[in-house]
């Protein structure tokens, strides 16, 4: 077998079906990203906003450093952003989850659904199909001799 070349190799790697299915991913979960995050800042922050009172984290702070002239925060530990971005993260976190229970009930559906179909069909087949037909009594006798001999 003749030894590919660094473009070759390259090239039979990004053909492969799964770099292919992990870009495509990549992809649809940037767009999702997108519609999950306009959610949560445009929908759901308002209305936990107007609940709360409008209570903002981001601006909270510890001052260590200010400029003694101007008053000028030179230096500051943040600490309302992060609580902010907690925040923010368990929202987006909540949303996917209701996403994903949605779907998964969908899914639920569409094979409880299909699982019907198909017992539905199943139960034709066995209703069309012929009755198998009785064993005249002479053969049911032998039978039965022939099975007590096997004792």
């Amino acid at each position: 077998m003749a030894k590919k070349g660094f473009f070759g190799e390259f090239k039979e790697f990004i053909s492969r079906g799964n770099v292919i299915d992990m870009a495509v991913g990549v992809v649809v979960g940037s767009a999702f990203t997108a519609i999950v995050n306009s959610l949560v800042k445009d929908v759901v922050t308002p209305a936990i906003g107007l609940i709360t009172g409008g209570v903002d984290f981001s601006s909270q702070m510890v001052v260590l450093a200010t400029d003694p002239e101007t008053g000028e925060v030179l230096n500051a530990i943040k600490y309302g952003a992060l609580i902010q971005n907690i925040i923010n993260f368990l929202l987006i976190a909540l949303v996917v989850f209701c996403f994903v229970k949605a779907i998964n009930k969908l899914r639920e559906k569409a094979a409880e659904a299909k699982k019907a179909e198909e017992e539905a069909k199943a139960a034709e087949a066995a209703a069309a199909a012929p009755a198998e037909p009785e064993k005249p009594s002479e053969v049911l006798l032998l039978e039965e001799i022939r099975d007590l001999l096997k004792k």
